[in-house]
C-alpha cells in the first residue's frame, strides 16, 4: 500500500527543527546567558521552529506497513506509556530522588532526573514511549471521522511536551556543574520538567478515549 509521506516529512522537519532550538535555549538558560519563563518559552525561544524546509530528496513516497499486529503493538505501547506516567507522578518524590548513590552509603539523597527521561521513552529503546510521535502517526488512520483535529492537537502536545519534559530533566542533571548551580538548580528544572510529563500524561489520555482504549 503506497502513500504519500510529504506531509509526515513536513511534521518530522518541523518536530525535529523544534527539539534542537528547544534544547540549545534551555542549555542558554541554565548557564545563565537569559532568563525566560516557562509560560513564554515557546514564544522566544521556538518562534524560529517554525519555519524548516522539506527537502524534496527526503519527501518521496514511502510504503506504509498496515498490519493487525503493528496496530496493536501501537495501541499497547500507548496505553502501557500512559500507565507508566500515572505511577511517575503518583509516585514523583520517590522516583526522581536515589539515596547513597554509589559505594558511599553517607551520601545521604538527591534528586535525579535519569527517571524523568526513562519514562517519557528518552533513554531505552523498549521503552513504551520510545519515538512515540512515529507511533502516533501510525495510528492516525484509525482515528474515527470527525475526531482528526483533536487526535492531530493531542500528538503535538505529546511530542513538544516530552521533549520539553526530558530537555529540562537532562539540563538539570548539569544544574550542579555550571557556574551558579547547586541542588536547588537541580531540584528546580527536575520540579518544571513535572508539568510537561502532566501536559503528556493528560495528552495521551485523550489519544486514547479517542481510539477508544482503555488504561
Amino acid at each position: 500500500k503506497i502513500i504519500s509521506s510529504h506531509h509526515q516529512c513536513i511534521r518530522k522537519t518541523i518536530m525535529w527543527t523544534k527539539r534542537i532550538i528547544l534544547m540549545f535555549c534551555m542549555y542558554l538558560t541554565c548557564c545563565g546567558a537569559f532568563s525566560v519563563s516557562r509560560r513564554h518559552f515557546w514564544t522566544s525561544c521556538g518562534a524560529a521552529a517554525v519555519i524548516p524546509i522539506c527537502l524534496t530528496t527526503s519527501c518521496q513516497p514511502a510504503l506504509a506497513v498496515d498490519t493487525t499486529s503493528q496496530e496493536a503493538s501501537d495501541k499497547a505501547k500507548i496505553v502501557k506509556g500512559y500507565q507508566r506516567l500515572t505511577y511517575l507522578l503518583d509516585n514523583w518524590e520517590k522516583e526522581t530522588t536515589i539515596c547513597g548513590r554509589g559505594d558511599n552509603p553517607y551520601i545521604g539523597c538527591e534528586r535525579t532526573p535519569l527517571k524523568v527521561m526513562e519514562y517519557l521513552g528518552y533513554r531505552n529503546v523498549n521503552d513504551p514511549l520510545f519515538k512515540v510521535e512515529k507511533t502516533l502517526m501510525r495510528l492516525q488512520e484509525y482515528v474515527p471521522p470527525g475526531k482528526d483535529g483533536e487526535f492531530q492537537e493531542a500528538m503535538d502536545k505529546v511530542v513538544e511536551k516530552a521533549d520539553e519534559g526530558s530537555g529540562l530533566a537532562y539540563v538539570s542533571s548539569w544544574g550542579e556543574s555550571n557556574p551558579g548551580g547547586g541542588k536547588d538548580r537541580i531540584e528546580l528544572f527536575i520540579e518544571r520538567s513535572k508539568n510537561d510529563v502532566v501536559d503528556v500524561q493528560k495528552s495521551l489520555e485523550t489519544v486514547m478515549n479517542i481510539l477508544e482504549l482503555k488504561p
